[in-house]
């Protein structure tokens, strides 16, 4: 066992039923292995800040002090952020209660390794002789700058301001971290090009899948018959307040279902994921199109999908619904911009199509062609399988936070 470890993180890690809590999850559990784990975070809400108890259980006694906080909300934080110059991104998580904890922590225990979990977690970790390893996961700033380009007017400036000032910061910290993290090659190449020669030690740890839990033969709910219907099932998975999301889903319902119908007219798409905002909402009930909010259990819609789309024009990192959706053993049809960072063969494994017209054409093919369709879907489940574990993807994580080499084994 080595000395204590503090893990930061934006959003409790738990449970883990989004992407960025998916990785912090596993992150956190695996560090729990290799000694006495102490966590600081913040929570979207009241409702988010409760799960501490059950995160406490499932550690099952790994998890030392815990301190969880209810993030400031985004208009304080937005005015903050311009009066003192800062990203939004850093303003949003800002805390004297946070920083309060984390030094009374510190103090107070043999901590050796400070891990934080995305980049606003970074303005918590003083600096002091502890070893400091920052998963940025993405380059948020790449994202925001995405947006920028893509946009108009005032909003077009805000987000080409936040990309220039956090990509100032996530410069910094790499500078002074001791190992930084990213979610995929692709994503740590970008970072070590952007952040410059300041940066120390860049590397990549993946995205894993557990795939005991995503299982086509485990033991999950079948979808009603009323929901499941006869027509052709298309199916879109994700946090649906999210802007890349309801993006891409707006997108799709408006300008490829209308394709896709023109050929296969009862053909349906169902946007599946909590928290749809007003523009996911308002797609309900056009082009074939139903929005279902927060689910039992998202295998059951992902088994009774003919096909599952992940049709992003923003990504960053790596798409979990895209692995999950393999996992699953269906027949995925992604954007280029989605399958950045996927380690599988397009034709074999999934299906890379790019804008709408070929978009609508690929998932046509697999409505068309049930045989194309499962052997896909088998081929995804195998890849997944052979790449995608979550103990191969985090064996390198105890020597990166300086466990002893018995304990990192």
């Amino acid at each position: 066992m080595m000395a204590d470890i503090l893990f930061l993180a934006h959003r409790i890690p738990y449970p883990p039923d989004r992407g960025d809590k998916i990785r912090s999850w596993h992150m956190l559990r695996h560090l729990g292995a290799l000694g006495r784990v102490h966590l600081a975070c913040f929570a979207d809400d009241a409702q988010d800040a409760a799960a501490l108890p059950a995160l406490r259980a499932a550690m099952g006694g790994r998890l030392g002090e815990a301190h969880v906080e209810v993030r400031r909300p985004r208009p304080a934080a937005a005015a903050l952020a311009l009066a003192q110059g800062k990203p939004l991104s850093l303003a949003l998580f800002g805390s004297a209660t946070m920083r309060g904890f984390v030094a009374r922590l510190l103090e107070s225990h043999d901590v050796a390794t400070i891990f934080a979990f995305s980049s606003q977690m970074a303005q918590f970790v003083p600096a002091a002789e502890r070893r400091f390893v920052m998963d940025f996961v993405d380059m948020d700033s790449a994202k925001f700058a995405d947006y920028g380009a893509r946009h108009r007017g005032p909003l077009a400036w805000l987000y080409r301001r936040e990309a220039r000032t956090l990509l100032d910061f996530e410069r910094a910290t790499a500078a002074r971290a001791d190992v930084s993290l990213l979610v995929s090659e692709a994503e740590a190449a970008l970072f070590s090009a952007r952040a410059g020669a300041g940066s120390r030690d860049i590397r990549a740890i993946g995205n894993g899948v557990d795939l005991d839990f995503y299982d086509p033969a485990g033991p999950f709910p079948i979808l009603p018959a009323r929901l499941r219907g006869e027509a052709p099932l298309i199916v879109f998975t994700g946090q649906m307040d999210y802007r890349p999301n309801v993006e891409a889903v707006r997108a799709f319902a408006t300008e490829v279902m209308p394709l896709v119908r023109r050929e296969v007219g009862e053909a349906r798409f169902a946007i599946v994921g909590r928290k749809p905002a007003a523009a996911a909402r308002r797609l309900d009930g056009h082009n074939g199109t139903f929005v279902t909010g927060a689910v039992d259990d998202v295998r059951s819609w992902l088994a009774a999908a003919d096909v599952v789309v992940a049709p992003l024009g923003i990504a960053r990192g790596i798409q979990n619904k895209i692995l999950e959706a393999m996992a699953m053993a269906r027949p995925v049809v992604a954007s280029p911009a989605a399958f950045v960072g996927i380690d599988a063969e397009p034709g074999r494994d999934l299906l890379v199509a790019d804008g709408a017209p070929a978009q609508a054409s690929a998932v046509l093919e697999l409505l068309r062609d049930r045989g194309h369709a499962d052997a896909l879907g088998a081929a995804a489940r195998r890849r997944i399988e052979q790449g995608y574990r979550w103990e191969r993807m985090l064996a390198p994580l105890g020597a990166i936070v300086g466990a002893p080499a018995k304990a990192a084994a």
